[in-house]
């Protein structure tokens, strides 16, 4: 059996202590990588992106909270113009009803 390097699908350990330090590449263009890294800084990087990536639905969570509570903001304006609206066509009405029956008064 061929014991090759692990990949990154398959890595030899899952345990950062005892993963190779991460290095730049040859081909690379110069100051696109950073310099060379040690085991503690790599596993202190790992550890920042897994706490990141366990904070990730929290932070969809607060979005999706956020956007639902604006959408509901929305609703409850829309609601209230909606009613607004209704109660000054209702006294529109009632100040005709009221002309008219001061004209009939005054007719008469």
């Amino acid at each position: 059996m061929n014991t090759a390097a692990g990949t990154i699908d398959r890595p030899l350990t899952h345990d950062p202590q005892k993963q190779a330090p991460m290095t730049s590449s040859t081909s690379e263009p110069i100051g696109s990588a950073s310099t060379d890294v040690t085991t503690l800084g790599a596993h202190a990087s790992r550890q920042n992106r897994t706490r990141e990536m366990q904070l990730i639905p929290e932070a969809l969570a607060r979005a999706h909270m956020r956007e639902r509570l604006r959408e509901a903001d929305e609703q409850r304006t829309g609601t209230r113009l909606v009613a607004a609206r209704r109660m000054q066509r209702r006294a529109e009405r009632a100040s005709m009803r009221a002309r008219r029956a001061l004209a009939m008064a005054v007719m008469q």
